[in-house]
């Protein structure tokens, strides 16, 4: 095979300014293969500097995450650091993934070598210490090597602004241009790794990171503990596990039955299929542990950190309806198949809604105080603004995104963070990390738990408690592939249906048009409001080629909120069906 001429020539202008001898070496195989596909694949385009940042499969070329493209990006982010003229110092974290460290060790090169202080954080380490520091540490920006939940072929970069929260428009479109109008990357500056502007700190960061979490009104631990609690977690092989350990400790909860095969960072993720806790099968360890143990609860970081799963035993008591949180119809992992089992030898995952409503109620509670504010995103269940409003609290919807969700309070006078989340499984407890946190997420589901053990009770019964005074709300996902997602979005605006699953559409709103009757900024997202209280949300996936449907429906609770539950499912599934039409898929 011989490889195209055109794109032999971008492969050859790309070696020549590639500063890895790896990266150039294996540019090199693949031209002596002849190998045009992969190569076409890798030169498709460069990795755009989009939502949070970068995000690909670790290997040369633009299109891939390597030395090259982080050079080009912390250059961009060193040169908007300068002209913007505040505080230019860096913290900078990365997790265990492949290549992690050597990324990491490039970010400081490039920015110590524009003049900029770089504060390097112990490695690994998850995501929500880095978005501390940024805070803590007083610097413009933070800088974060990580791929989430990515399958393990994948790495990533993470950009923090001087807030603490995530990058916003039009920060990172900024970002992207100075990216796209670099030299030569031998024209960048580089540092050595013992430049006196590059400080490593030790366990300063950590220690003031659990005083804010594990040391606050939300974490401490509880002045009369109550029953103990036995409680399995995974790490998932991934960077959470020695911080979340630390944490439990501080707020006084005995320490967490780990599973073995998981405790310790592994970048291959050798006992899961996808290192991702939404995915069916991820915590069958953990619930295997946990139904030797008796255990009370299963507790699961994702592989950065940031986010959290919890699963409850099945209630031994009557069978429970589907929608209850010790069986949900619809698992937060579901969003792959049209039904997903989310049952596992008698454990339950919760969903993301489900656990965003027991936290928000929890935590709105008597424990706010004056101000308090709690946000989630269009998407999520509309349970939390009803445990708002009768909690007295003042309540916002955002776009999907974290980067949303953590600024959503700012601007507002006398509002006080008290509580954010997303229902995939991304929980803000407090304003001491404004992005998500699995580790403070798990203090309080802890807390949580002992208080409601304390008085004979579960996760599973104060759900049921929530539900009986709002409503049931019964929440699925679609998540089909599509070649072109845009084109479907296209087609619904087109023609937007009258009813769906039998229910009228009441109300539409276009929340890409600039006056669509919201105070959000314009994004690809449709809303479906239907007669007898259900809701459906319709957007392209931002990362991958997929349309995302988030239905939902809600019952009055009744006399029997297990007859309610069954009504909830029955409207749900025409629904399901109607909403999988419109997709076309």
């Amino acid at each position: 095979m011989t490889v195209d001429a055109e794109l032999r020539t971008a492969v050859e202008a790309w070696l020549d300014d590639d500063p890895d001898e790896r990266d150039r070496a294996e540019l090199h195989a693949l031209l002596s293969s002849g190998d045009d596909a992969e190569l076409a694949d890798r030169f498709a385009g460069r990795l755009t500097f989009g939502t949070a940042g970068l995000r690909g499969a670790v290997g040369a070329g633009p299109n891939r995450m390597n030395r090259a493209v982080v050079r080009a990006a912390t250059a961009a982010v060193a040169g908007w650091l300068v002209d913007g003229g505040g505080t230019m110092d860096v913290v900078v974290g990365c997790d265990a993934r492949h290549r992690s460290d050597e990324f990491a060790d490039e970010v400081a090169r490039v920015l110590a070598g524009a003049g900029i202080r770089v504060h390097l954080l112990p490695r690994p380490g998850p995501t929500p210490l880095l978005a501390f520091a940024v805070r803590h540490l007083g610097t413009g920006a933070g800088i974060m090597i990580t791929a989430s939940h990515n399958p393990a072929a994948d790495n990533g970069y993470k950009l923090y602004l001087s807030d603490g929260a995530q990058v916003i428009p039009p920060v990172d479109a900024e970002i992207e241009s100075r990216i796209a109008a670099l030299g030569p990357l031998a024209d960048i500056p580089l540092a050595r790794l013992d430049d006196p502007l590059i400080v490593r700190h030790d366990d300063d960061v950590a220690a003031a990171y659990l005083d804010a979490v594990a040391g606050g009104p939300h974490g401490a631990a509880p002045m009369s503990p109550g029953p103990g609690l036995t409680i399995v977690y995974t790490p998932l092989h991934g960077v959470a596990g020695d911080l979340m350990l630390r944490a439990l400790q501080r707020a006084g909860f005995a320490a967490p039955h780990v599973v073995p095969a998981q405790g310790t960072p592994d970048p291959d993720f050798p006992t899961v299929a996808f290192p991702n806790p939404e995915e069916p099968g991820a915590l069958d360890l953990a619930l295997a542990q946990a139904r030797e143990l008796g255990a009370d609860l299963v507790l699961a970081s994702d592989p950065d950190g940031d986010r959290l799963a919890v699963a409850v035993p099945t209630a031994p008591a009557s069978p429970a309806s589907p929608a209850s949180p010790a069986e949900p119809a619809e698992s937060a992992g579901a969003a792959e198949s049209a039904e997903a089992e989310s049952d596992s030898g008698g454990w339950r995952q919760l969903t993301g809604d489900q656990l965003g409503a027991l936290l928000g109620a929890f935590l709105l509670g008597n424990r706010a105080g004056p101000g308090a504010f709690a946000a989630t995103t269009i998407v999520s269940s509309t349970l939390l603004s009803k445990i708002a409003a009768a909690a007295g609290a003042r309540y916002a919807e955002t776009l999907t995104g974290f980067k949303w969700i953590a600024r959503a309070a700012d601007g507002q006078p006398g509002a006080r963070f008290a509580f954010g989340y997303e229902e995939a499984l991304g929980y803000q407890v407090g304003q001491a990390v404004r992005d998500k946190d699995g580790i403070g997420a798990a203090l309080a589901v802890l807390r949580l738990a002992a208080t409601a053990k304390a008085s004979g009770g579960t996760l599973t019964t104060a759900y049921d408690d929530l539900e009986r005074a709002h409503g049931v709300h019964l929440t699925g996902q679609l998540a089909p592939r599509i070649d072109d997602p845009a084109d479907v979005m296209r087609r619904i605006r087109d023609a937007s249906p009258a009813d769906l699953g039998g229910a009228v559409v009441e109300t539409v709103t276009d929340f890409a048009a600039a006056d669509n009757g919201t105070s959000l900024p314009p994004s690809d997202v449709l809303r479906f409001v239907l007669a007898g209280g259900s809701r459906v949300v319709i957007r392209p996936s931002g990362t991958e080629p997929k349309i995302k449907a988030y239905l939902e429906v809600t019952e009055p609770p009744g006399d029997d909120l297990s007859t309610a539950r069954a009504a909830a499912e029955t409207r749900m599934a025409p629904l399901r069906t109607a909403v999988t039409t419109l997709l076309g898929s």
